[in-house]
């Protein structure tokens, strides 16, 4: 494969930055702390709905909405607290460079108190909710603020953290709306958050080269070798414990239906497109921005949705 250049990663001082003055700016860029973008993985909130078949019943949807709103908010304090840790090794990095925390057009000590409230209020509306779906929420909130201060730079365990934050996501949305989790949803859940986080830290390693591990230094634990072997190895397994899912004879009774195992192409064909971006051209390093940019990963994951809809509810 023909080398691409790689941008560089020269440090961004913060006297660097763009000045900001008014209570305008200083809204746009903690708007831009929050990292709305990254919201998407909030939707997994919706699988409990979803497949305890009550898409269309309005009290459960509403309370998965607002169980996805409160997420959105816990989401929003770890990425406020991830990047008054990691301030410093972002400067290092050719786009996180440019972040307002790192840069330095929000003050630190705006961020700990934009935290500090929105956190408050996150969990506050979980209450609201019910008490164990607040459970899961602080749960999710201790969890993910300990892979910022010490989990991420402890090799494997930075990436099953994350996939850990997956989970709970989708436990918090059964939760939430008093249904039981399926078994089989877990397993899944983690096996393809796990698969996304190994192909981040890939997309991280080959593109920084020589810089990542002053950027990220769990990166000096792991090698392109060592990650296309776990990524191989979950990737098959995803795929696997997916085709036994839609064939399972406790699903099939559960549904009342065996047509499950049509979506597995689209399945199929989202991995592979994925490992097809990280690959040859790659990408990777934010799975939450590829999933609204690349179409055919959108087109798939559209039809794999609309399928599921169809089949679970048709």
């Amino acid at each position: 494969m023909p080398s691409r250049s790689v941008p560089s990663a020269s440090p961004v001082p913060a006297s660097a930055a763009v000045a900001v003055v008014g209570h305008r700016a200083f809204v746009t860029n903690l708007v831009i702390s929050l990292r709305p973008q990254q919201w998407t993985k909030n939707l997994l909130v919706f699988a409990g709905v979803i497949f305890a078949q009550r898409l269309f019943d309005p009290r459960a949807l509403t309370t998965s909405v607002g169980a996805f709103a409160v997420f959105c908010g816990l989401s929003s304090v770890v990425y406020l607290v991830n990047d008054l840790s990691d301030r410093n090794a972002d400067r290092l990095h050719p786009t996180k460079a440019r972040r307002p925390i790192a840069s330095g057009a929000l003050a630190p000590g705006a961020a700990w108190t934009a935290a500090a409230v929105l956190g408050v209020a996150a969990m506050a509306g979980a209450l609201a909710i019910s008490r164990p779906f607040a459970v899961v929420g602080g749960l999710y909130l201790v969890l993910l603020s300990a892979y910022s201060a010490w989990l991420k730079h402890l090799v494997i365990l930075d990436v099953l953290t994350l996939a850990s934050g997956f989970v709970l996501r989708a436990v918090a949305g059964a939760v939430a709306i008093d249904v039981p989790f399926s078994n089989w949803l877990l397993l899944m859940t983690l096996l393809l958050a796990l698969f996304i986080g190994l192909s981040k830290r890939r997309a991280e390693l080959v593109t920084m080269a020589d810089r990542a591990t002053g950027h990220r230094r769990i990166l000096a634990e792991y090698s392109p070798y060592l990650l296309d072997q776990m990524i191989g190895v979950v990737t098959a397994s995803t795929l696997i414990a997916y085709a036994f899912y839609t064939i399972s004879p406790d699903v099939v009774q559960h549904f009342g239906t065996d047509r499950l195992i049509y979506t597995v192409p689209f399945v199929i064909y989202g991995i592979f497109r994925y490992l097809y971006l990280i690959h040859q051209r790659e990408e990777g390093g934010n799975p939450s921005e590829l999933l609204v940019t690349d179409r055919p990963i959108l087109a798939c994951v559209a039809l794999w949705a609309a399928a599921m809809v169809m089949i679970l509810y048709g």
